[in-house]
């Protein structure tokens, strides 16, 4: 009997240790799979179970959190939802994260290793810190002139402070209430449908996430790209660009809607944005050259976060030189976010040194103490000082005797660039308007701000009319917000 006994105790020994064992083993081995499995009801009970780190611009959170009472317990609430919306993006319950929402998921949710005490603190509790928060590199000011400016308007504003990259201001319009698809419910799924119909189509980040062809605001990458090429080396000397020019290969001529293109200077075509002469300088520069020089300014890059994605601009790398032509104007295939364009006003006005753009300060612990800070990193030096130097005297002619003087501040030195992107079948879509530029108040060693504004439904009678028109105030009353006038 004792035998027995003795033999059942060992194998109710052997099972202890091989469940001790499988313990481990799905402790050890299977918990990070197990946590996210979405069948896993607990996880989401538990990211829902405290406070959401909020999002801040200055010192204000344009962020906060309500407790529901429901099993989900804390839902995600917006101050000026619309305001900030293409910033913060979106947390719900339903439909997930976007924007600093989902690029800072782990600091806002409390879950990323930086807020915890110790290290492996988390992986040893499986349990998570109080949510962290994130400081924008927003200045509320500028935020709110630039979104006031479109009124509505389908369009975008990008603002950048030249010198650090530090982005001020970044609008996306018509623009959408996140707090809408925070919960759960028919309330939700109905909003989250009603967004996804509208034609003006709230939701896309114009900013950052759709693409325009930006007609004659690009010709300041053509004009870098012919001065650093040596392709001109006097600005204000005459060209041999005849008006109309016809096209290389084949027997299309390009027009001019502006006067005295004839042969006109680099300076002259800049001014007054003559198509032939920037057509003809792309040429004479090259497709290898063109692509080395829109690759500076952030052309064709697929990797740009500041730190949500950025979508591509593009600049053709196997064109004919007709169609290189047309793309050194802004048209063919070219196509830029008002991110992308900003960061050309911002590499002019910063000597050609662009500095990599960035919407995040700092992040911090829910008590303050900061976790991580954002430097003023370089992204490229896209052009030569000089270069740089005769382009901001270019684009101050631009605003001061050419067609920007919309954007005319007193006592403040304004460059800028309009633009007007034809677009739909044989160009028969409202043109898009466009400005680039830059502003420097008197008595500072350089501009305080970068500024790129894109109105879609625009409405010219020639080209730039409407760059100058509907763009130009809307960049003038940023510019004015970001120096505190």
């Amino acid at each position: 009997m004792t035998r027995y006994i003795r033999r059942a105790a060992g194998f109710c020994l052997l099972l202890l240790l091989a469940l001790l064992a499988n313990a481990a083993r799905v402790q050890l081995f299977e918990a990070d799979g197990l946590s996210t499995n979405p069948a896993n009801r607990r996880t989401t009970i538990d990211r829902y179970g405290q406070p959401r780190g909020d999002i801040l611009v200055g010192d204000e959170p344009v962020t906060g959190s309500k407790d529901t009472g429901q099993q989900l317990a804390y839902e995600r609430t917006y101050r000026h939802g619309p305001l900030y919306a293409p910033v913060t993006g979106y947390a719900s319950q339903t439909y997930g994260t976007t924007m600093l929402e989902n690029a800072e998921d782990a600091i806002l949710s409390g879950t990323d290793p930086l807020l915890a005490p110790l290290p492996l603190w988390g992986d040893i509790t499986r349990g998570r810190q109080p949510g962290g928060d994130v400081v924008t590199t927003l200045r509320a000011p500028v935020q709110r002139a630039a979104y006031e400016g479109l009124d509505g308007r389908r369009g975008a504003v990008a603002a950048l402070d030249p010198g650090t990259g530090r982005i001020l201001a970044l609008v996306s319009s018509p623009s959408y209430d996140p707090g809408l698809l925070s919960g759960t419910g028919s309330a939700v799924t109905d909003a989250w449908e009603r967004l996804n119909r509208a034609r003006s189509r709230p939701m896309l980040n114009r900013a950052i996430r759709q693409t325009y062809p930006p007609g004659s605001a690009f010709k300041i990458v053509t004009a870098a790209a012919a001065l650093d090429a040596g392709v001109v080396t006097d600005p204000d000397a005459a060209t041999d660009t005849p008006s109309p020019y016809v096209l290389p290969g084949t027997s299309t001529t390009l027009p001019d809607e502006a006067r005295g293109c004839e042969k006109a200077s680099l300076a002259e075509a800049i001014r007054v944005s003559c198509n032939t002469v920037m057509a003809h300088l792309g040429v004479e520069v090259g497709l290898e050259g063109m692509l080395d020089a829109v690759g500076r300014f952030g052309f064709n890059d697929n990797d740009l976060k500041i730190p949500s994605r950025v979508a591509r601009s593009n600049f053709d790398a196997d064109m004919s030189d007709d169609q290189l032509a047309q793309s050194s104007i802004g048209q063919f295939d070219t196509t830029a976010t008002p991110l992308q364009m900003a960061m050309v006003a911002s590499a002019v006005a910063n000597d050609g040194e662009l500095r990599h753009p960035h919407l995040v300060d700092r992040v911090t612990t829910d008590d303050g103490a900061p976790v991580r800070e954002q430097d003023a990193d370089s992204y490229r030096e896209v052009m030569e000082p000089a270069t740089a130097r005769q382009l901001r005297r270019m684009m101050t002619d631009v605003v001061e005797s050419g067609t920007g003087g919309n954007a005319a501040i007193d006592g403040v030195t304004v460059g800028g660039k309009t633009g007007t992107a034809q677009h739909g079948v044989d160009n028969s879509g409202t043109p898009y308007a466009w400005f680039i530029a830059w502003a420097q108040a008197p008595d500072t060693g350089r501009p305080a701000v970068a500024v790129a504004v894109v109105v879609e439904d625009a409405s010219a009678d020639r080209a730039d009319v409407s760059g100058g028109g509907d763009a130009a105030p809307i960049a003038r009353a940023v510019m004015e917000a970001a120096l505190g006038r």
